[in-house]
């Protein structure tokens, strides 16, 4: 009787210390992801340039020849790229504004992706209509959802307008802008492709938060 009580004063603490041990203590992955989404859209955005200076009517010239349209518009798409990314960003934005419909399937869209992959933990696996999905069958089928929408909706037509519209703007400007005031630091071209990098970033980080027992 002597020897019992201390082995059922002790099953209380370490009852109580299992959940604290296995308790979840990661951030959870929307969160996560846009934190990650907001430092690197703060990062690009901080290498934009005046406005003024696309807009300096007495920098613009008409060039002599296409090697010159093309060095000219190498340039400037270096110097101006974040600027750039905004413009065509903008017209991707008034595009879809102006035709509700596509819109809403895009938001539909990404609503899906967010959900069912993700930001959905790996260890539970995807079960509709009674019956039980992989993680890679959930990513085929979302593949395969986003190649129906794009091709067989306005959507597509609508998103691939709205990119020639705006490197359309790109192109022109940058053929037509003279150079020769700007002063671009070489390692400044390396780091070109930092504005279309971070939504991978951010995404790689949300998912291996949304699976941390992945291997």
């Amino acid at each position: 009787m002597m020897s019992s009580a201390p082995s059922q004063l002790s099953n209380p603490a370490s009852a109580g210390s299992v959940p604290a041990a296995t308790a979840p203590v990661s951030t959870p992955a929307f969160r996560l992801f846009l934190s990650h989404l907001n430092d690197s859209v703060r990062r690009s955005l901080s290498d934009r340039r005046p406005w003024s200076e696309i807009a300096d009517r007495s920098a613009f010239s008409r060039p002599e020849s296409i090697s010159e349209a093309t060095s000219r518009l190498r340039k400037n798409l270096a110097y101006f790229r974040v600027n750039y990314a905004a413009v065509v960003a903008l017209v991707l934005a008034v595009s879809l504004v102006t035709n509700p419909f596509s819109l809403l399937i895009l938001l539909a869209l990404l609503a899906a992706w967010c959900l069912l992959y993700l930001f959905r933990p790996s260890d539970q696996p995807l079960v509709l209509f009674g019956r039980t999905f992989s993680h890679r069958e959930t990513l085929g089928g979302l593949v395969l959802l986003s190649v129906l929408v794009v091709f067989l909706t306005s959507v597509g037509s609508i998103i691939v307008s709205a990119l020639v519209v705006g490197a359309g703007i790109v192109a022109a400007h940058g053929a037509f802008r003279v150079p020769e005031d700007l002063f671009l630091d070489e390692q400044e071209t390396g780091s070109a492709s930092g504005l279309l990098s971070f939504l991978g970033g951010a995404t790689s980080a949300a998912g291996s938060a949304a699976a941390p027992g992945r291997v």
